[in-house]
């Protein structure tokens, strides 16, 4: 009974515009990463988040519409419910990347820590925002969203979205220059 079940989402549904799934992985993957990599602290749940994203995309591929969303934002809205229901399940608070993991070979002890330290003074300013905006900032900057595309997720009007991204962006760098929080 649950062999045969549990694999039937791996067989194509009847009547599916066949979308080539290798490509969409392949291109979409750092997207939705770098979406979840925006809102948890380590790179493992960020991976795990991102798997789950595109399993959940694969078994509803029947349901995917291109006249609603581009492909790229029906996957950024599953990658969406997929970080609240972490969350809504840890009940803890979002967290910022701490690191970029692609360091230079050439990179001295003096430069690693001053980027170690810009790093947390990053994760402490982004982890100040209230949640509405910490959410449009991982959107456009860390999963490279549109600001049409965003507003299509979250239900809020593009120019509301490009108006809360100027004025987040506006805040994090007055109080990067001040060394404070927004």
């Amino acid at each position: 009974m649950g062999g045969v079940r549990l694999l039937e989402w791996l067989v194509p549904l009847a009547g599916e515009e066949t979308l080539d799934w290798d490509a969409v992985y392949r291109e979409e993957l750092p997207r939705v990463y770098n979406f979840h990599r925006y809102r948890v602290v380590d790179q493992a749940t960020a991976e795990d988040l991102t798997s789950i994203t595109f399993e959940k995309a694969w078994r509803a591929r029947g349901r995917y519409r291109k006249d609603r969303a581009a492909v790229a934002t029906w996957l950024l809205s599953i990658a969406r419910n997929v970080a609240i229901d972490h969350f809504r399940r840890a009940k803890t608070r979002l967290e910022a990347p701490l690191e970029d993991e692609t360091a230079a070979d050439s990179v001295t002890p003096e430069d690693e820590a001053v980027r170690r330290e810009e790093q947390r003074r990053l994760e402490a300013l982004l982890a100040g925002l209230p949640a509405r905006e910490r959410e449009l900032v991982a959107l456009k900057y860390g999963a490279g969203a549109t600001n049409r595309a965003i507003a299509t997720l979250t239900g809020l009007s593009e120019s509301n979205v490009g108006t809360i991204l100027h004025r987040t962006v506006a805040a994090l760098r007055a109080a990067w220059d001040e060394g404070g929080r927004p």
